[in-house]
Order: structure tokens, then sequence, then C-alpha cells
């Protein structure tokens, strides 16, 4: 009887001469073979496995190929070849299942064998075919990786098939198994969240690369130490200890996430904030064999959470509150002062002229002045008080009192002095200043939205009484809030009717008498007051930003009675429209007074533009290409109410000035007694060193126009030759020539 091959999990044996059964028995075979018959049934339609045979024995080979064409389960496609180089050729193509080496080949031998193919395809099986006397070096093969070796005598035993299939299978399982495994490494070692996992004792079994680094715990230091030593967590509110995640996982067998302002405890120490959730992990029995937790860094998410809730609250420019917290902090105010009777006061503030820092030099340099402003305002108060910026250049501060509003005073004063101080920025020393209005709770109001209304309308009147100034709120300024607000409504309402006519006072030359001009001055036609007068409503015009529009259907207006004049051939005099600040920093400015020429067919040198000395020296280097662009376009410069700013002559030496106003407060001192005849004898002499014409204005005594023409000034312009007239009325003056004013006696 033929004695069978002995066939391992890990390599096939020359057996000692034992039964079949016996053989079996000893090394556990009728399970495994049972398995291998399962398998071959379930695969009986996989394409055959492909065989190599490398020996240089064909009687050998030939046994080999015989065996497996005969297999039960299917045949075997096999190959051979008679030498290791071959054999290495043969495998670089691919497509071979399982290589069956001699180790000792006419070109190779021993183990070194065995090492150049596994070298070459270390994911193949090999087994080892040998005789007795080469068994210690197959066995050594095995140790180096083969998967069995078969003794010689042996190779048509029926069972050799069904363990090379069964080899197959298992490596391609192993295979199958080792790259889903290398995949969930991989997977695992680069998300970005920290994985951790723990036996059912809650002692840790494995942590990702993202969780040792956040934990500060090595993959082997921490394998078996408890969940909570590694992953140790706090409550972020409480600063207490928090139960892990992990144990109630174990214990329920439910999935659960982790506190929501949970703290991870880092090993050294440092806090870092985390969240995520934990899972247990079940057999194929159904039991918890212990639990996975995921967890990342929040630190971003929650700073953001926090920018975000800040800037809810605060000003986005300087960080002070804003309105919506302002609010609640004066509501709380409030209620506690209710309580204990005390008092709360509220400042509103509105900076003097930023809108033309901000237009002339820019954004940037304007939030910079608004930044340095509100370091200022917070530096005045004291820590229990909250300064807000409303939006724009409004700010408002809250002032906690007790019985009396010194407080209230004490920070309006020192307010006004800290902000009038010169703010250098980018190269730009700017001065501002602010108008403050204040209002105290509960004797002006006991709600928020009335202390603040109440303390904007107080501001409005320290603006009316000169700026840079601060007025406590008193009832009657109510009054004086319902009809501003009226006269903005009505306003607008006359905007859109164009209810607005010019009046025009002459201009006359003091050496000849003749008209040479005239000033466009404008008149509201109201039509329940009748004629408003410029002082009743430019103020708010000019505050609610009106004042441009209107500017427009001056200017409009002016450039087509001067052509109307001059078609009827009343003389060819310029007519001169006054400019405001916002008019002048509008950005439209130069192309509105393009339009108004071109849709009048006006020749531009018969307008002139006249702006007041402030707004010119306000910012000299805005103004400039301003006043250049102007020039280009053909019309006349003059510097109004000049002498009451702050100009010096190397600026207007730079301007491309046509004329220079007296201011009248000048001009109305004028008397032989009084040294303000200096300053008015000093500007004519001044306009002439600089070539420009000289103009008074507010001539009204024939005092006045005798030193006026003592001293050689150009022109005159007031109630001594005219009051300003409607046109109809202006040119039946020049026709007949009334305006011709007295010689100088």
């Amino acid at each position: 009887m033929t004695t069978p091959t002995k066939v391992h999990a890990d390599r096939v044996v020359k057996p000692e001469p034992r039964s079949i059964e016996v053989v079996k028995k000893t090394y556990g075979l009728v399970h495994f073979f049972q398995c291998t018959r399962q398998a071959n049934k379930e695969s009986v339609e996989m394409p055959a496995n492909t065989v190599l045979v490398i020996t240089g024995e064909a009687a050998d080979a030939n046994l080999i190929r015989a065996s497996l064409a005969a297999a039960r389960d299917g045949p075997f496609a096999t190959e051979w070849t008679p030498d290791l180089s071959t054999g290495l050729s043969r495998l670089r193509t691919g497509g071979v299942d399982i290589v069956l080496v001699n180790l000792f080949l006419p070109d190779s031998s021993g183990a070194e064998t065995f090492d150049a193919l596994f070298s070459l395809v270390p994911s193949t099986p090999i087994m080892v075919l040998c005789d007795e006397e080469n068994e210690p070096a197959a066995i050594e093969t095995v140790q180096r990786g083969a998967q069995g070796y078969l003794s010689k005598g042996f190779f048509p035993n029926a069972l050799i098939p069904q363990a090379l299939r069964s080899i197959i299978q298992r490596k391609k399982v192993e295979e199958a198994l080792y790259l889903e495994k290398e995949r969930a490494r991989v997977t695992l070692e680069c998300i970005g969240d920290g994985v951790l996992s723990t036996d059912v004792s809650c002692k840790v079994t494995y942590l990702n690369m993202q969780a040792e680094r956040m934990t500060g715990w090595a993959r082997e230091e921490a394998r078996g130490r408890p969940i909570a030593e590694v992953l140790k967590l706090i409550d972020g509110e409480t600063r207490e200890p928090a139960r892990n995640p992990v144990e109630l996982v174990i214990a329920n067998g439910k999935n659960m996430a982790l506190y929501a302002r949970s703290v991870l405890v880092r090993r050294d120490g440092l806090e870092i904030p985390v969240e995520d959730s934990a899972a247990p992990i079940f057999d194929m029995a159904g039991a918890i064999t212990g639990a996975v937790v995921t967890f990342r860094d929040v630190s971003e998410t929650r700073a953001m959470a926090d920018r975000m809730a800040h800037l809810a609250e605060h000003d986005y420019l300087t960080g002070l509150p804003n309105r919506l917290l302002f609010n609640d902090r004066l509501a709380q105010a409030t209620a506690y002062a209710k309580r204990h009777q005390t008092k709360v006061a509220v400042l509103f503030l509105d900076l003097d002229n930023f809108k033309h820092i901000n237009d002339s030099l820019g954004h940037t340099i304007g939030d910079r002045l608004l930044e340095s402003v509100s370091k200022r305002l917070v530096a005045q108060v004291r820590q229990s008080d909250t300064v807000s910026r409303l939006g724009g250049d409004e700010f408002v501060i809250m002032i906690l009192e007790e019985s009396h509003t010194e407080h209230a005073n004490i920070a309006a004063e020192k307010v006004l002095r800290a902000l009038a101080e010169p703010h250098v920025i980018s190269g730009h020393e700017l001065h501002i200043t602010t108008s403050i209005g204040i209002s105290v709770y509960p004797s002006d109001g006991e709600d928020v939205e009335t202390l603040i209304k109440n303390a904007d309308t107080a501001m409005y009147h320290a603006k009316r009484n000169g700026r840079n100034d601060f007025q406590f709120f008193n009832n009657e300024m109510n009054v004086w809030a319902v009809e501003r607000q009226a006269t903005e409504a009505d306003l607008r309402k006359a905007i859109d009717r164009n209810e607005f006519v010019l009046h025009y006072q002459p201009k006359i030359d003091l050496a000849s008498g003749q008209v040479t001009g005239a000033e466009a001055l404008v008149r509201w036609l109201h039509p329940r007051r009748g004629v408003v007068f410029p002082d009743s409503f430019i103020p708010v015009a000019e505050d609610s930003g009106l004042i441009v529009a209107i500017g427009r259907i001056v200017l409009r207006g002016a450039c087509q009675q001067a052509k109307t004049w001059l078609d009827q051939g009343l003389g060819s005099f310029v007519v001169s429209v006054n400019v405001s600040a916002l008019e002048f920093r509008d950005k439209n400015f130069i192309r509105s007074t393009r339009e108004a020429l071109q849709e009048t067919a006006l020749d531009p040198c018969f307008l002139q533009i006249e702006l007041t000395e402030s707004v010119l020296m306000r910012n000299v280097d805005s103004s400039i290409p301003i006043l250049h662009e102007l020039k280009q376009l053909g019309v006349q410069l003059a510097v109004d109410d000049f002498g009451t700013g702050y100009s010096s002559l190397s600026y207007l030496s730079r301007l491309p000035i046509d004329v220079l106003k007296i201011d009248q407060s000048f001009v109305q001192r004028i008397s032989s007694k009084s040294d303000d005849c200096i300053i008015a004898s000093a500007v004519i002499s001044m306009g002439a060193s600089l070539r420009q014409r000289v103009i008074a204005e507010g001539v009204e005594t024939q005092e006045q126009l005798n030193f006026l023409n003592t001293h050689r000034c150009n022109e005159g312009q007031g109630f001594l030759f005219s009051a300003p007239v409607p046109a109809e009325e202006f040119g039946r003056l020049i026709r007949e020539c009334v305006v011709t004013p007295a010689r100088p006696q």
C-alpha cells in the first residue's frame, strides 16, 4: 500500500508508516480537510489555479502534474521550469497562484533558491519539494516564510490538490485581510480626529497618531492603562472631572456623545476643548468586547464661535459694545437705579466735521481716527461706565451716578479736552472735536429709547451752540426736536416739489460803481410758512445730508439765470454760488458743476464758486486737486468769510483763488477808533500782493465805504447797495442803475 503524504496547515511532510486515519488525527487534519472540501464546493465555478513547478527532475514534475490534473474539485493549470532563472522569468509575468520548488536546482542550491523566489513574489505561497535527507533545509525555509513542504514519493496523494487549493485560498484571504487592515490603519492614521479603543475593562488597546498628539501619550505607553488616565476629561464650565464616555458606553452598550463643554487635559497639563462620540464594539455573538472613542480638537471652532458671539455684540472696528449690547446694559442699569434710587446718565457724542476728514483722506484714515477716538473715550471714563459706538461717527457713553450728575459733567469735560488733542495718523495731524448731549434717568426718560433720543436731541443743541461743547437735555429741546424733524421731512418734499427760489445781491466795483456780479442766495417758499430764510433750514439740511441735493438745485438755477441775463443783454457779470463743505467734498461735485454748465449753455467764466476759508483749510492737500479741476472747467473761485479761519500765506499761494471776500464781521466794525480797521486793511493789501480781487461783505454805512475806497478795495457787497432781491427785481435794478454807490466824501 502506498504511504500517504502528510499535510499540515503550514507544510506537507512525509509521515511515519501509519494509517491515514492515524495521520489525520495526529496532525489535526480532519477539520482542516472538511473545511477545505466545503471551500472547494463553494468555489467550483472559480477559474483553475495556476501552479508553477520548479525542479530539475522531470519525473517529479510529471507526477505532480498528473496528480493535480486528477483533482476532484477541478484541474490545476500546471507549468514547469527546470531551473531557477527560468522560473523567476515566468514569475515576473504574473498569474501564478502557488510555487512548488526543489531547493536544489542546476543554477541554485539550498535556502538561496527559496530566498530568490520569496524576494520576488513575497505574496505568492511557496512550497518546497524535498526528500528525507533534505528535510532540514525544507524546515528552514518554513521559518523563512514558506507555506510548507512536500516529500518525494507522496506527490500522487489525493490530498495534495486539496491542500494546495486551501493554501491558495487562505493566502488570498490573508492578502485581502491584510489590505483591509492596512486600509483601516492608513485611514485611522491620516484622519484629523483622535481615535482610541479599549477592551471591555476600559483599558486602552489602541491610539492613532492624532490621539497620541492630542493626549500626549505614546501608543505603547498607553496600551493597558485605564482610559480615564489616558483620555483625562474635565467639564469646561465647572472644572470638575467628567466621567469618561467609554465607561458609560461599555456599561450601557449604546453610542453617546461627549459633554458639550468637555476639555481634554493632556499628559503635560495642556488643556484642549474637544467634542465627538464613543461607541461600543461587539463580537460575533453580540457581546461587548470594548469601545472606541473618536474626538477632535475644537479650539478653533469654539474660538470662532466666541468671536462671532463677540462680533454680534461689539463694533467690528473699535471693539466697543454695539447698540445691541449698550441697550442691554442701559436697561440693566436703569433697573438697578430704579431699585436703589440712583441715576444713570447717557452721553450722546457726534464728531464735528468727521465726514470731511473721511471724504478727503479716505476711509482707511477715517477708520484709524475712529479707533483713536474710541481709545481716548474709554480712557476718560470709569471701569463701571460703558462706551459704545452706535455707528459712523456717533458714540454713546453710559455713566452710573449716585444722587447727582457730577460724573456726567466731569466725563463730558474730560472727553472734550481729550478729543481736542491732535490725532497723528499716517503722518497726518488731525484735529477733531465733538458735540455732546446728556440725558439723565429718570428725569429725562425711563426707558432706553427715550434716554438715547433725548441725549441725541441735546447733542444737536450743542452743535447749534458752536460745537465742541456739551448740553444737558431739557423739555424745551423736545419742541425743537419735533420742529427739526418736521423741517427735515418738509425739506425732502421741497426738493421733490422744487420749492426753492433764488434771490440775488449785487456786487459793486467800488471804483466805477458798476455791477460786476451777483451772489445767489436761496429762499424756501414753504406752502404754509411762506418765505423761509437759509438760517432756518440750512443747518437741518447739512445735518441730514440734504444740502447736497439743494446745492445742485441752486447751482443749476444760478447758471440758468446768468445765461438768461446774458441773453437779455443786461451785461457781462459773474454769478456766484456758495458751496458748503458737504457739497465740496461730495464725490460727484465736479460732475454736477460740469453738467449744470452744459445743460444751461453758460460760459464757465460767468460762474463763481464761493468756499469758506475753513472748508478749504480743513484739508489743504485734498482741496487743491478739486480746486484745480474747477479751474480747468473755467469757473472762478472765491474764498468766503476770509479772516475768520486759520489759513496762511503759504497755503493761499498754492490755491488757484481769484477772489478774497473780507468777512462782514470785520467790515461792520470799521470805524476810525477800531483796531478792526487794521485787519481789513491787511486783508486788502494781502489780496493785492497775491494778485487777487478783494470783495468786502456786509457794507452798510458810508463810513465803511469811504474806508474801503481809501484802501483801494476792489468790490463791495451789502445793504448799502441793495438787499438780496428776486431775479426780476435784480434785472430792473441793473436797468435803472439804482445800485450805483455814492462816491467817497
